[in-house]
């Protein structure tokens, strides 16, 4: 499994981040951790998120019956139970919950908990 940060490019393409003011994303790609995985590499073990929110840049990723696919999300907006994998070669990005809040969940317009 190989980390670096994300680009802009990559976090540009997503639903959820296509959104954010290019300044935001910028500091964005600057906080999350791109990860490299193999199929059957874990990302989440039984819905510990380590306090951080997960997006999917490539691959597909499951677990207790859920396909996650490029665009969708693992914390910050639900909570985590399960078990999550790659099923094919994948790409995930990933923050801590504070950078989250400060980044993300105000252009989102949501509240926390």
């Amino acid at each position: 499994m190989q980390h670096q940060l994300a680009s802009i490019h990559e976090l540009a393409r997503i639903e959820l981040l296509a959104g954010l003011p290019g300044e935001t994303l910028g500091r964005l790609a600057g906080r999350m951790i791109r990860r490299t995985l193999s199929p059957g590499d874990t990302i989440l073990e039984g819905g510990d998120a380590h306090g951080r929110f997960h997006v999917v840049v490539s691959g597909v990723l499951g677990g207790s019956g859920r396909t996650l696919r490029p665009g969708d999300t693992l914390g910050g907006l639900e909570p985590l139970d399960a078990t999550v994998r790659a099923i094919t070669p994948a790409i995930v990005a990933s923050c801590d919950d504070a950078t989250f809040e400060e980044l993300i969940r105000p252009v989102l317009g949501t509240e926390p908990g």
